[in-house]
């Protein structure tokens, strides 16, 4: 079974992504297209939450015929650590690309931690999950992880900072990413400096949560007629996860670079009320034709997102012209394409969308010729 609504949701995703990714390297962007600074959350916070959720829907078709009698072999765990190592490699292709040169990757300073990283590790630990626990169990250690999550961050003492303090050098987040990762392979930007890293090792353990949310939607909906009941299920249940989600975060606030519990049920409300309507005009009501473009970015997620951040690093990295006031590719574009005329946000919109429709070009082409690049 394939649920296309589904590759579509995973299509507007990847799109958003490329979106926010372009329009985040202008200096002033529309503040929906940019994360927030540090508690709360825009609308750019929900992609990378949503990317998690598909993963684990997506988990649901790919591992149905070995969680309930038919037992993983050895050979399908390798092929599970296979799609996870080669995402966490990638991971550090974008990382450690054009730091120092376009064929140079500095070993000694290259970040360890990023989005792909983080997709990997809770893509291969929420396998092992749903592929060794029954039902019950896996909803049990869901509920666990959060709440010891919010106890272990709120309770647990920082040294020299105590219990509670959730900046951005006194979470315990940060604290054990100091701990454990040297401080030469932490994220650099965002004021972190060696504080910690936003998809860090231990706020990657409530985001396997963000994979299991999706999980356990796709069981449901499995056992569901395609009816419009189901459609006002996902939607009852989106409703439910963001009023709990709001409510956790006036004692956890909901916070994206900590991955907070309210932040992982918050998001999935999000999800799941975006899935809902997805399901609702593809499945149910067999509305198709608005969403080809994003079914077919959604066939190649990963084969258009690695490519469009390359080609970001490409455009801040190179220069038009020489010398120390020569402007990079992407200022120079920026400046005499979209900012000459549209003004500066609305120029890095525009920018930005251009980018996606490039992409999205890019994608046609490989559905035309049925290039399917799966990891």
């Amino acid at each position: 079974m394939r649920l296309t609504s589904l590759d579509v949701f995973r299509g507007i995703t990847i799109a958003a992504m490329i979106l926010v990714n372009m329009a985040g390297v202008a200096d002033d962007v529309y503040p929906p297209l940019a994360h927030a600074d540090w508690q709360g959350c825009t609308p750019t916070d929900l992609v990378f939450p949503f990317f998690l959720f598909i993963v684990g829907v997506a988990m649901t078709f790919s591992l149905s015929k070995y969680t309930e009698d038919n037992k993983p072999t050895s050979a399908v765990y390798w092929r599970i650590l296979r799609r996870a190592a080669i995402l966490f490699a990638l991971g550090l292709l974008l990382n450690g690309f054009w730091n120092q040169g376009i064929w140079t990757f500095d070993l000694s300073s290259i970040r360890i931690m990023g989005v792909l990283q983080r997709i990997s590790i809770t893509y291969l630990l929420a396998s092992l999950i749903v592929l060794n626990l029954p039902r019950k169990g896996q909803w049990i250690l869901a509920a666990v992880i959060l709440i010891g999550y919010w106890l272990t961050m709120m309770y647990v003492p920082v040294p020299d900072y105590g219990a509670g303090v959730l900046t951005r050098e006194g979470n315990f987040g940060a604290y054990v990413d100091r701990l454990i990762i040297p401080k030469a392979h932490l994220y650099k930007g965002d004021s972190f400096n060696f504080m910690g890293d936003p998809e860090g090792l231990f706020s990657t353990i409530p985001a396997i949560v963000s994979v299991l949310a999706g999980y356990f939607t796709g069981q449901w909906i499995r056992s569901q007629p395609v009816q419009s009941r189901t459609s006002i299920g996902l939607a009852l249940f989106g409703v439910g996860c963001l009023i709990i989600g709001w409510a956790w975060g006036w004692t956890f606030p909901i916070n994206k670079k900590l991955w907070t519990s309210s932040y992982v049920i918050f998001t999935s409300g999000w999800a799941l009320l975006l899935l809902a309507a997805c399901y609702e005009l593809i499945e149910v009501r067999a509305n198709r034709r608005w969403s080809k473009p994003f079914e077919i970015m959604g066939l190649n997620a990963i084969a258009l997102f690695v490519p469009s951040v390359l080609l970001i690093k490409i455009l801040v990295k190179t220069t038009i012209g020489t010398g120390k006031e020569a402007p990079s590719t992407y200022n120079w574009i920026y400046q005499n394409f979209f900012v000459s005329w549209a003004g500066v946000l609305n120029g890095s919109l525009l920018f930005a969308i251009v980018t996606v429709l490039l992409w999205w070009a890019v994608g046609v082409l490989m559905y035309r010729q049925r290039w399917f690049l799966k990891v």
